[in-house]
């Protein structure tokens, strides 16, 4: 054998060991070792996929049918209290609020009269009931990596939405046990601001039990001059829509509608002058039922969150499943008891 027949040789197996060096080396293979020694020792592959539909409302519809990237849902009624309550932002799980009742009286003297003291403001604290709101559901890896659409995406978009139907169903009916106190669930009485127990509404009565009863405008006009003047500048009715298809058929005397509605795309319709806000959580009208409310929900309900919704992935836990543990604390509680008026369907 000559020697640049040796040469060759030698030049070739560098070109081997060259190329098994520059190989690309497999998951899980540790470093200056065989792939398959890494795979023995960890498992790793390429790509490992075990992959079953299961059942089909389990996530089978989605593999491995070819279907739209975009899931249709039924849309759910959102309560829209946030919108118009007063939201603050809490850093601690606890959150206090002090409210002076009646203010600082006052009095009048002449210019070189003895000043005697006037009395002293009363002080209420107000701590909104706290909850926390979580939800957990899960995917399988499979779907995840498999299906059409983005399915984490999609299961946010869910997950925040159940969230706000829940707590906006709270923020009328809660009970304030684990979760915000509703408005509907403090305690009404008939009697007036000056009179009434500081975290009691006052209701005014339809004079029929479960109906408007003769001349209901009158009923509604009653309602929003209960609410005094000062409370009036940013008041809004709140009713679900089948109080909404009543009232909308009311005229007047002379037969003008009190229903306006909205002239353009993100104004709400008004009801004698005054913003109406759509909530499904209210009652029906029933027989005693506080079906309509009339305020300033701004001075009236207050809502103290900690954060927004926080959403973790999580493969771990749960595996060959990826679950999303979403979790969002907030609390709420009537903050001025003469702000928000209710009509009741009674006869007192």
């Amino acid at each position: 054998m000559t020697d640049n027949t040796m040469d060759a040789l030698e030049a070739s197996f560098e070109t081997m060991e060259l190329a098994a060096t520059a190989r690309p080396m497999l998951e899980g293979a540790r470093a200056g070792g065989a792939a398959f020694d890494g795979f023995l020792r960890s498992g790793a592959s390429v790509e490992m996929k075990s992959f079953t539909g299961l059942t089909g409302d389990a996530g089978g519809f989605a593999v491995p049918r070819e279907i739209d990237a975009v899931i249709d849902a039924t849309l759910k009624a959102v309560s829209p209290i946030r919108s118009v309550a007063n939201v603050v932002k809490v850093g601690t799980a606890g959150y206090r609020k002090l409210v002076t009742t009646g203010g600082t009286p006052s009095g009048w003297a002449a210019e070189t009269a003895v000043r005697p003291e006037t009395a002293t403001p009363v002080f209420v604290e107000l701590a909104p009931p706290m909850g926390e709101l979580y939800a957990n559901p899960s995917a399988s890896q499979a779907m995840l990596d498999d299906a059409a659409f983005d399915v984490e995406a999609w299961l946010a978009s869910e997950i925040a939405t159940e969230f706000a139907k829940a707590e906006g169903g709270a923020f009328i009916n809660g009970t304030g046990i684990n979760r915000p106190k509703g408005f509907l669930t403090y305690t009404t009485a008939a009697t007036p601001d000056a009179t009434r127990a500081f975290g009691q509404l006052q209701h005014l009565a339809s004079g029929v039990a479960g109906d408007f009863g003769t001349s209901p405008q009158d009923k509604l006009i009653g309602l929003v001059q209960a609410l005094r003047a000062p409370y009036r500048q940013g008041a809004v009715f709140v009713m679900n829509a089948a109080t909404m298809s009543r009232i909308r058929k009311f005229k007047t005397a002379d037969g003008q509608f009190l229903w306006m509605p909205s002239m353009s795309a993100g104004v709400p319709a008004t009801l004698l002058g005054y913003p109406v806000i759509e909530a499904e959580d209210m009652p029906d009208i029933a027989a005693n039922a506080l079906a309509i409310a009339f305020g300033n929900f701004k001075a009236g309900y207050l809502i103290a969150e900690r954060s927004e919704t926080v959403i973790l992935r999580d493969p771990y836990s749960n595996k060959p499943f990826v679950n999303f543990y979403a979790t969002k604390r907030i609390g709420g509680c009537v903050a001025n008891s003469e702000a928000i008026k209710l009509l009741k369907f009674a006869v007192s």
